[in-house]
């Protein structure tokens, strides 16, 4: 029997999640102790410079719209509640840290893609949320 009651699962939406989730289920006593969420980088990230636009005339809300309906689907196909499906706009290691905390999970579930080298020093989701959380981090290896 797990010690871990609350889970949180990070996972990307756009990428490998299947064995994420599978191992998440695999220590948790119930579906029901999951909390499924993703993290999408806020427009401004991803091409601020695409043309000039106020920043505030910026809406991320078809986005979130979409990336919830897809999490919904894969809460769905694994059992778990749609209740305990986020989306959160932001940085991914803040957010999930964030979440962690807010939801008191004792147990955060993350992928990784256990890269080396230069890769390595410049950082990862799954690096960062290791450092500066109490609770336990459990990093699933994700090939392909």
């Amino acid at each position: 029997m797990s010690n871990y009651k609350k889970i949180l699962v990070a996972i990307d939406v756009n990428a490998p999640h299947e064995s994420i989730i599978r191992k998440a289920l695999a220590v948790s006593q119930s579906p029901d102790d999951l909390i499924l969420m993703y993290t999408l980088l806020p427009t401004t990230h991803i091409q601020p410079y695409l043309y000039p636009m106020e920043y505030n005339a910026i809406d991320d809300s078809e986005r979130m719209s979409l990336a919830h309906k897809k999490l919904s689907d894969i809460a769905t196909e694994f059992g778990i509640n749609e209740h305990n499906v986020f989306v959160k706009i932001g940085v991914a290691a803040d957010e999930i840290k964030e979440m962690a905390n807010e939801k008191n999970r004792d147990l955060i579930v993350i992928g990784t893609h256990g890269r080396s080298g230069i890769k390595l020093l410049l950082g990862s989701t799954a690096n960062s949320v290791l450092h500066g959380v109490k609770q336990d981090v459990l990093a699933v290896r994700v090939h392909g």
